[in-house]
């Protein structure tokens, strides 16, 4: 979720319904697009690095930063804002975003929050949305009107979300990371399954993943070349190697 900052009310809507509008003739076009501590998730990079024809590790080190304060037990991932004094974003531009097909989550939903929550064995997300008002946005002073569920589906968030719950899962279970001497292990595991897509699909191929771990011909070819296939793929992994939970299928030996 984008930052909300201290200049920003969350606010409810009543009958889901809010009015915004965001265009270029508006005087405060891009100013949400700075001083942002926005977290990125697997998807939002996937997303942003094929967009921009880069690797997974060229991304990181050029894009993000590695934030130890986002979540108690994993590490996230922000976009590294530009060092000028409104610490823009690094894809802004005066015509708007650059990446606007391809730009993160939090800002597809922007103005509106998602508080989201994955309960074990409940097969849909709670889910609960709010208006994020900061006091510069004069969007909201306009005349159209949106019902929360036409925003979302407008803004493409369907897709999003499902790929995204999937993380948010991992990243709120409760569940024991195991003994502490193969928690390093286990966060490492993580940051790569979750953020470096690349080095995943190495790990996945160019290892004796396929001796140890029992995975269909089919989903093994579409593994190789589809990065959203890869990507559930690695959540599954992820649910397996730190929490122990079957979603995946070792062979008989």
């Amino acid at each position: 979720m984008k930052n909300a900052t201290k200049h920003a009310l969350l606010r409810s809507m009543p009958g889901h319904r809010f009015n915004f509008r965001c265009h270029k003739e508006i005087s405060c076009f891009t100013k949400c697009c700075a001083d942002l501590k926005l977290v990125l998730t697997p998807y939002d990079i996937l997303r942003m690095k094929n967009r921009l024809g880069i690797s997974s590790d060229q991304f990181l080190d050029r894009y993000t930063e590695i934030r130890m304060d986002q979540n108690p037990r994993f590490p996230m991932v922000t976009l590294k804002m530009n060092r000028d004094e409104n610490r823009a974003c690094p894809f802004v531009t005066p015509a708007g975003c650059a990446l606007y097909e391809d730009r993160p989550g939090a800002c597809r939903i922007y103005p509106l929050g998602r508080a989201a929550l994955r309960v074990e064995r409940e097969k849909d997300t709670r889910e609960k949305f709010f208006v994020v008002d900061e006091d510069h946005c004069l969007g909201f002073q306009e005349e159209r009107e949106w019902a929360v569920a036409e925003w979302m589906t407008s803004e493409g968030m369907d897709e999003y979300n499902a790929m995204n719950d999937q993380w948010l899962e991992v990243i709120t279970s409760s569940k024991s990371l195991g003994q502490e001497k193969e928690i390093p292990r286990k966060i490492q595991m993580f940051s790569m399954a979750s953020y470096n897509l690349d080095k995943f699909r190495l790990f996945v191929f160019e290892s004796r993943f396929f001796d140890v771990f029992e995975v269909p011909s089919d989903l093994r070819d579409r593994l190789a070349s589809d990065d959203v296939a890869l990507l559930n793929y690695a959540m599954d992994w992820l649910k397996f190697s730190l929490f122990g939970e079957n979603t995946i299928t070792l062979k008989n030996r």
